[in-house]
């Protein structure tokens, strides 16, 4: 019963930070912007979705005696990959805008920061 808790508590939370990242893609104003919330708020959230799967599967392993090893181990080495893949790529996106000229747009976010400006 706990367990089960547990697992839909991680999976709510990494729906959130999924839920974010949609957001962000729709709501910020730049490529630079948008690729932070779309590479940082979607690698979070898969990876509670992830640990979500690796502790059904363990819990599943302890209660009955079915070796649940090969879900493990594809979660993990699944959970690696994103976590390398994601920000490797992000970084090459980006290197790739700002090579081709994209420049991030400014945005004004008080009062104080338009007078400095000024």
């Amino acid at each position: 019963m706990g367990l089960n808790v547990a697992t839909y508590i991680l999976i709510g939370i990494g729906l959130f930070f999924n839920l974010v990242g949609v957001v962000g893609l729709h709501r910020l104003p730049d490529m630079y912007t948008r690729l932070h919330a779309a590479t940082k708020c979607t690698t979070f959230g898969s990876m509670f979705l992830i640990v979500a799967v690796i502790v059904q599967s363990v819990g599943i392993w302890t209660t009955t005696d079915v070796p649940q090893s090969a879900m493990l181990i594809r979660a993990l080495l699944a959970l690696t990959a994103l976590l390398v893949t994601n920000a490797t790529g992000a970084h090459a996106i980006a290197r790739a805008a700002h090579r081709s000229g994209e420049k991030p747009t400014r945005v004004v976010v008080d009062d104080l920061e338009a007078k400095n400006h000024d």
